[in-house]
């Protein structure tokens, strides 16, 4: 299967279990591997054959930047949801990194894969 990848797409949002966490917006990170078939929108060059993947990017940066889950989980369900909603998208790769998540650690990655 074809991919399309959207790598380290930066976003604020609330995210945690701590209070401080839910007073404040904090960076977050999220890289996607969408599975699709790209042989028809390869030869045709027309961007109806293809996963939009800059409307998708605005649905997830739009849906996460609002969003105020408590589990790192719960907001890459959400975005894998969102991903496979999109025509032609069979099978979504998600990671999502919160930096700095625990002390003595760059970051904390939730890394998941959904299928249509």
């Amino acid at each position: 299967m074809d991919r399309i990848r959207i790598c380290d797409l930066l976003v604020r949002c609330i995210l945690g279990i701590n209070e401080s966490e839910r007073r404040e917006k904090q960076d977050v990170v999220i890289s996607l591997t969408i599975y699709t078939d790209l042989r028809k929108a390869g030869k045709s060059d027309h961007i109806e054959d293809t996963v939009d993947y800059r409307a998708l990017k605005k649905r997830v940066l739009a849906m996460a930047e609002g969003s105020q889950y408590f589990l790192v989980e719960a907001l890459a369900e959400t975005i894998a949801e969102a991903c496979l909603d999109q025509q032609g998208v069979q099978q979504v790769d998600v990671c999502v990194e919160k930096p700095h998540a625990l002390r003595f650690a760059r970051s904390v990655t939730v890394e998941i894969t959904r299928k249509r």
